[in-house]
């Protein structure tokens, strides 16, 4: 009785998250529309939530967010895809995540003229931690499903070979001590 309960807990969290996650996923033409209902006038602000909101060094308001909900819109959605994901992959898609959160990053804090330069080199080190990691992944599946390679049972059977070694060496080393006896 106390496992059913446990069982539709469990169920319940998991329908409350996923419907959350298809709500936002359903909302995401609806937030990139966001940017037409501002002001298209340079030189204007908005004020939400106490924090006063300017173009950014973009021609206007309206355009700075345009640009931000192009990168928002695919970060959001691709940290959806990775929290759902089932596939052995699913963490080659770190590296887009953290290209688009650079991008939103430099946007918002850059003083710079121009943006989306040189964020490659900021996204080098996790490329360089994502790629092997999965690259492994894929070489253990691959061996075991492609070519029948079980490295579990190729261990398992090498620790048999060692223990019937050491049983044969023991067992060479009493019948010599015997002889030796006798």
């Amino acid at each position: 009785m106390k496992k059913k309960s446990e069982k539709e807990k469990k169920a319940r969290k998991r329908f409350f998250i996923e419907s959350i996650a298809l709500l936002f996923i359903i909302l995401c033409p609806f937030i990139f529309k966001i940017h037409e209902y501002l002001p298209t006038e340079p030189g204007k602000t908005i004020e939400f939530f106490g924090m006063v909101i300017d173009s950014n060094g973009f021609i206007n308001l309206n355009t700075y967010a345009w640009f931000l909900l192009g990168k928002f819109i695919p970060l959001y959605l691709l940290t959806i895809w990775f929290f759902t994901c089932k596939h052995w992959w699913y963490h080659i898609l770190l590296i887009p995540i953290c290209m688009y959160a650079f991008q939103i990053f430099e946007v918002i804090y850059s003083e710079d003229l121009y943006v989306d330069t040189e964020n490659i080199l900021w996204l080098l080190p996790v490329c360089m931690i994502v790629i092997p990691f999965v690259y492994f992944i894929r070489i253990k599946l691959y061996d075991k499903h492609v070519h029948g390679i079980d490295l579990e049972a190729m261990d398992e059977e090498l620790k048999a070979y060692k223990e019937k070694e050491q049983l044969e060496i023991k067992k060479n080393e009493d019948e010599i001590t015997g002889k030796r006896a006798s």
